[in-house]
């Protein structure tokens, strides 16, 4: 067997007490742990270009070519635990374990690692604390001038089997949930007051068959209630990120009242069985939590679509019934003719708003194929996949003059299939702002929010709108209202990025470079926040920063030049393009 040597930077994460959870409940543990793997731990080291050498038993090995991406990988990777542990007994929680180091490895022809250095990586791991990490002084010396993190020096420690004492760091980890003047209600305990019109959240439904592939599945049914219940004028709907962020946890429901500011809350769970569902449902008063309405559902697959809607105008009647004869026509939406083309939009779903990776881009294009392929008229995948092929046009991963007809000819059939679905103008709107097209954007925008006034997405896509066309105070009116529609956003980054951009065209740019800070820390690879973030910097005379970030923009997009920027940026107005450019002109663009 053939071999070669090469300088890696080495991840070993173990499970805490695995042992003790699989003895507790084995079955209940593995299917976690296979949809933790699936759904965060992956996903997280691909986005950061990790390659997973070997699972061993509950732990995994992975090799990253930067000790950078290796720590920006395990942070995100345990801050993604302890927001799917919170709210679990201490013993259902599943924790990680992390040790890194940087070494020179024996790689065998079949991809596999050898050598004291792995050994070291995995020694590590086992002296972190639990949702810990432990890096070696030579990975640590990496990384110690280029991420914003505190480390706690350990001294030398006496590692098991290891030859001599290895100097070690421990990663001091900070708080997970952002709190910002954007959103300062987030992640907190404060009450939100109660809109006057009716309000209700709907929360992820639990899969309770116990296999992580038809995870998708009980998020799709949510997802599809928050878009019929969106629909009515009346009704104010929480978002769907802020919702999410609850997902796989107990909940107090009076909690959530709070939180989101809401009167209801719909939550409920999947159980599929062959070709049957049983679903149960539930509406619960958030100010009393006593239970309002509760109905199980066992049908057919073939029957699911008539079932979202029987759910959703059950929870409408229950609310409010003296709106409901006069709202029940516009509630109607039209369903995917083929199932499968739903499921694949679904699983499209979590990769379409990442803002990371052009990887992550092509998944969610893959899904969205199979989907149109199935269903060449689906109002949603064709919207998805129009806003998806403009996304790689703002990132610099493809050619506008290639890519841009074919998203407009996509969002245009979204429009044609179902024009009363916001979606398919909000993905219209999104083409338009990065084809400079401001009063197509804006038209189609408000479109979008007159559909769905809970439309949280819509309003911060029309705040990036408005900076781009050179009104940044209307900007951060939209900006202002998506934080009220959803206080708990995982798009955030997108936000801060967007308020950063506002903040550039009103001339504040030490206020836009906080904001672009606060993007790139939350998404490392968001590569249009570098971008604003160094020509932010640059017109700050902040150089340090502004070189910094360049790498980073000029990293995430190879091609990005100041004749890209002037040609293809979304920024309407060459007055305020000029500013733009001349602040990465600053930062050492050409």
């Amino acid at each position: 067997m053939s071999q070669t040597r090469k300088l890696a930077a080495i991840l070993v994460a173990d499970v805490v007490g695995y042992s003790r959870l699989a003895g507790s409940d084995e079955d209940r543990t593995l299917a976690r742990l296979r949809a933790l793997r699936s759904d965060l731990i992956n996903p997280t080291i691909a986005v950061h270009n990790g390659r997973v050498v070997k699972l061993m038993g509950d732990g995994t090995l992975v090799e990253f070519r930067s000790v950078v991406d290796a720590v920006r990988c395990a942070i995100e990777m345990q801050n993604g635990m302890v927001e799917r542990n919170a709210g679990l007994p201490p013993g259902r929680r599943i924790e990680f374990r992390v040790g890194i180091h940087l070494c020179d490895v024996v790689e065998e022809s079949d991809g596999d690692l050898m050598g004291d250095g792995v050994n070291i990586a995995a020694r590590l791991e086992s002296i972190a604390e639990p949702n810990g990490i432990c890096l070696s002084a030579a990975a640590y010396e990496q990384v110690r001038d280029k991420l914003k993190e505190e480390f706690v020096d350990l001294g030398e420690k006496e590692l098991k089997n290891i030859a001599r004492p290895v100097r070690t760091y421990r990663l001091r980890m900070r708080d997970t949930v952002p709190k910002t003047d954007l959103a300062a209600t987030a992640g907190s305990s404060e009450q939100l007051a109660l809109p006057d019109n009716p309000s209700i959240a709907v929360l992820p439904f639990q899969n309770m068959g116990g296999d992580p592939e038809q995870e998708y599945f009980a998020d799709g049914l949510a997802e599809d209630i928050i878009t019929r219940l969106s629909r009515l004028r009346w009704l104010f709907v929480s978002a769907r990120n802020s919702l999410f962020t609850y997902k796989g946890k107990a909940v107090d429901l009076k909690q959530v009242g709070r939180e989101l500011g809401v009167r209801y809350v719909l939550d409920g769970s999947v159980r599929r069985s062959g070709h049957r569902l049983r679903i149960s449902a539930q509406v619960s008063d958030t100010s009393t939590g006593v239970q309002v309405w509760a109905e199980r559902y066992d049908v057919e697959l073939s029957e699911f679509f008539a079932l979202q809607d029987q759910i959703a105008e059950s929870v409408i009647a229950t609310i409010e019934p003296r709106l409901y004869t006069a709202e029940q026509q516009r509630f109607q939406s039209r369903s995917p003719t083929n199932l499968d083309a739903w499921g694949f939009v679904m699983k499209a779903m979590p990769y379409v708003w990442t803002w990371s990776s052009a990887t992550e881009i092509e998944i969610a294009q893959g899904f969205l194929k199979q989907a149109t392929d199935l269903d060449p008229d689906y109002p949603r995948a064709n919207s998805l996949l129009a806003w998806a092929h403009a996304a790689r046009v703002l990132s610099g991963w493809a050619n506008a003059a290639d890519i841009l007809p074919t998203s407009r000819a996509l969002a245009q059939r979204a429009i044609q299939g179902d024009p009363e679905d916001p979606w398919t103008h909000l993905a219209a709107g999104f083409v338009h702002m990065i084809s400079r097209g401001f009063d197509s954007a804006v038209r189609e925008l408000n479109e979008a929010i007159e559909l769905n006034p809970s439309f949280a997405f819509a309003h911060s896509i029309l705040g990036s709108t408005y900076g781009y066309g050179g009104m940044p105070a209307e900007g951060l009116d939209h900006l202002e209202i998506a934080g009220r529609l959803s206080p708990r956003d995982h798009t955030y980054a997108a936000n801060f990025s967007i308020l950063g951009l506002c903040h550039f065209m009103a001339g504040r740019y030490a206020d836009a470079v906080e904001c672009e800070c606060r993007a790139v820390e939350l998404r490392p690879h968001f590569g249009s926040a570098w971008r604003t973030y160094a020509a932010a910097a640059g017109m700050a005379g902040e150089m340090d920063i502004a070189v910094h970030a360049l790498s980073q923009a000029k990293r995430l997009q190879p091609s990005l030049s100041l004749q890209w920027v002037d040609k293809f940026h979304p920024i309407v107005h060459y007055k305020h393009r000029a500013l733009y450019v001349e602040g990465l002109r600053i930062a050492g663009l050409r």
